[in-house]
């Protein structure tokens, strides 16, 4: 049976998935605050770990290690640095990267991690059902001349660039696409993907589009975080109740 980390940085994220769950239970360990209840009848446990790698990495591993989970999901805004996702959309993240991991100096690729590779897949089984999802949905919608339940946003599957460091910056956007081919950027995605990877846990990535780094995005991402994080409840609702 399954049993469900769910992981994310801030309050706004935390709350939108707590209105989700049921029979919650409030556990405190390692100085954080880990719900307990279910989703969809599946048992989760919910923690906000903070901001950044360390804390995602530390935070993860203590629920596979304490709370004993099977599968691990990252839920939380990105900031787009592809022109097909707009603000509100949802990214499913395909594999993660870590963009400010660096020992080209070595001769290895900029975002290769020793023991890790250049990259971390996501879980293919959960990729597949949603792209599998995702086609009918496509389908679906054309053949329906009502579209008064279509969502007024898109859900894409790319990649999700990592780093320590509020991007905001055109060059830094830029530079990030054209080196990784990514689609959005976050602070702790890449480091929960790590921690997985080495312990052999599935990894599931649901980012929602907050902002764009166009020199002044820290202001559009607090006034875009709710919206991001309530589109990305809905589709960790549906996820629950038509793929896991």
């Amino acid at each position: 049976m399954d049993k469900i980390g769910i992981v994310v940085a801030m309050e706004e994220e935390k709350n939108a998935v707590k209105e989700l769950m049921e029979e919650i239970k409030l556990e405190e360990s390692y100085e954080l605050d880990f719900y307990i209840g279910k989703i969809q009848k599946i048992k989760c446990i919910l923690v906000q770990s903070g901001v950044g790698k360390v804390n995602a990495a530390r935070t993860t591993q203590i629920l596979i290690d304490k709370y004993k989970v099977n599968k691990v999901i990252n839920v939380g805004a990105a900031a787009s640095i592809n022109p097909m996702l707009n603000i509100g959309d949802i990214l499913i993240g395909r594999y993660v990267v870590q963009h400010d991991f660096d020992i080209t100096a070595f001769g290895h690729s900029k975002g290769y991690i020793t023991g890790v590779g250049n990259n971390v897949r996501c879980d293919s089984d959960f990729l597949y059902k949603v792209e599998k999802k995702l086609e009918e949905e496509k389908k679906f919608s054309k053949k329906c001349d009502n579209q008064e339940n279509k969502k007024d946003y898109n859900v894409k599957i790319g990649i999700v660039a990592t780093g320590d460091v509020f991007c905001s910056e055109v060059d830094m956007r830029d530079e990030i696409r054209g080196t990784f081919n990514a689609d959005a950027v976050d602070m702790e995605c890449g480091a929960i993907g790590q921690v997985c990877y080495l312990d052999n846990i599935p990894f599931i990535v649901i980012r929602g589009i907050s902002d764009t780094p166009d020199g002044n995005n820290a202001g559009t991402f607090d006034k875009n975080l709710e919206l991001a994080s309530k589109r990305c409840s809905e589709v960790l609702k549906d996820m629950f109740k038509n793929i896991f």
